[in-house]
């Protein structure tokens, strides 16, 4: 049987007893129907993770004691950063949550021209801390114990100054030359991946990237969705020089 995880902050400590946050409580009980007894595994985001009993079951609370800690890590090899043009709710949703279960080391969204959604900085807040949820909820549920970083959003022009001295980096283009299995030979760890919204990067954008030393790579002869081209990549690479 396999054991419900949740995400617990602050930094847990074998031998305490603690609350569990509203929404793990909710999700333990009403949906898990879980019972004083039964074992949880509990993670803080900072790496490994902890066996735990349920101990308590009240109607709004649901406290648990925090057992051993086990050194477990399931952190992908490769450290991509995906830098991806903001979509519509469902599709930036979908992508941050698959992103987050393929292994990627962060999620910097991209306040693009051709964005349909556009954010002031009141919005952009309340965004934030939802696709932080969406992470959270995707650790969970595929056994990651560091939780990926989430962003604050920036635009293409301010990405380019700040990444320009890194490398490798990519830009997801369709008509690129040079296919994504052909630049993936001896990559390394830790790289940066460009991947526009529903539109697509604006012309403006992409001479930026790729003046800034973002290499424009290929997927194939498809033009593919927002929300599927990133995915896409980034479990190719799993598979070619990845964990995969």
């Amino acid at each position: 049987m396999r054991v419900a995880r949740f995400f617990v902050d602050p930094p847990l400590e074998s031998g305490a007893h603690i609350a569990l946050p509203e929404r793990a409580a909710h999700h333990a009980v009403r949906v898990l129907r879980l019972r004083v007894g039964d074992p949880l595994t509990l993670f803080d985001g900072r790496g490994g993770e902890y066996a735990a009993t349920l101990a308590e079951r009240a109607r709004n609370t649901v406290s648990v004691e925090v057992g051993a800690w086990h050194e477990v890590e399931r952190e992908a090899p490769l450290g991509i950063v995906l830098a991806q043009g903001i979509s519509s709710a469902e599709r930036m949703d979908l992508t941050v949550q698959k992103a987050v279960e393929l292994g990627v080391a962060a999620i910097q969204p991209l306040d693009c021209e051709k964005s349909v959604v556009r954010l002031d900085a009141r919005r952009a807040q309340s965004r934030i801390a939802h696709w932080r949820r969406v992470a959270i909820s995707a650790c969970e549920q595929c056994g990651r114990n560091r939780l990926p970083e989430v962003r604050r959003p920036l635009s293409v022009a301010a990405l380019c100054e700040a990444t320009r001295a890194q490398s490798p980096k990519w830009l997801l283009a369709p008509e690129a030359q040079t296919r994504l299995g052909d630049a993936a030979r001896g990559l390394g760890s830790g790289m940066l991946l460009a991947a526009g919204p529903e539109a697509g990067f604006s012309d403006a954008e992409t001479r930026a990237l790729l003046e800034a030393g973002y290499a424009p790579v290929q997927l194939g002869p498809r033009i593919l969705r927002t929300e599927t081209a990133a995915l896409a990549a980034i479990a190719a690479l799993n598979a070619l020089v990845g964990d995969g």
